[in-house]
């Protein structure tokens, strides 16, 4: 079984290059990929893709390894759209079950109707526990307008409280209020309904706090 408590490099923007092995690099597949992005939550971690176009799309198969030069393993399949001229997006969370404290490496495989198949460039996750702290970041984008990001990591299971202010104290809304595991996580907060100004938002993990201002700017 394998558990992280790991910190995520993320490699975006990944396009589908290297042709398998019944697929012709003369005439590649027409899906068009334009982002390939990845991102841990927790002790999990979260592929997401978008393609411009498809035509005859069976599905992606999703693919992991620690080391290039191994053998690559299959975790999971999602179904593609068949044909379309409209972006489509598409997620998969590989749950870890393993300690790791090294680099993974993630790819896609998509397949068309006909059995023919190629492969994305590869996405390279550099995993490190020393990393990983109780820490607080920087809402981004900041200023915002009308959403924002707040990035948090904690290091050991923790019972988490994220609570939005306003610039007299008052509680606006809570984000987060519940137990996680070791990780680094994302929470949105939507500002539609509020006024120009400064907010604060604080996290209480355990015996660590932490506020931080934002700039919410219409």
């Amino acid at each position: 079984m394998r558990t992280t408590t790991a910190f995520l490099i993320l490699f975006s923007l990944q396009l589908f290059a290297g042709i398998g092995s019944s697929a012709s690099a003369v005439s590649p597949l027409p899906v068009e990929l334009i982002s390939f992005t990845a991102n841990l939550n927790g002790s999990n971690v979260e592929l997401r893709w978008v393609t411009a176009t498809e035509v005859n799309n069976f599905g992606f198969s999703v693919e992991t390894c620690h080391d290039k030069s191994q053998l690559w393993e299959t975790v999971g399949f999602i179904p593609g759209s068949g044909n379309s001229n409209s972006p489509k997006e598409y997620s998969f969370t590989d749950h870890l079950k393993l300690n790791l404290d090294h680099t993974l490496f993630y790819r896609l495989k998509q397949i068309d109707n006909n059995g023919k198949f190629e492969y994305s460039k590869v996405l390279e996750i550099s995993t490190d526990i020393q990393l990983l702290t109780f820490k607080l970041q920087q809402n981004h984008p900041n200023p915002f307008n009308p959403s924002t990001i707040i990035t948090y990591s904690i290091p050991a299971s923790s019972y988490v409280i994220v609570e939005a202010y306003n610039v007299l104290g008052k509680l606006i809304t809570t984000l987060v209020n519940k137990n996680q595991d070791p990780g680094s996580y994302k929470v949105s907060f939507d500002a539609r309904g509020l006024s120009n100004g400064i907010y604060y938002y604080r996290i209480q993990a355990g015996t660590f706090t932490e506020t931080k201002k934002m700039l919410l700017l219409k």
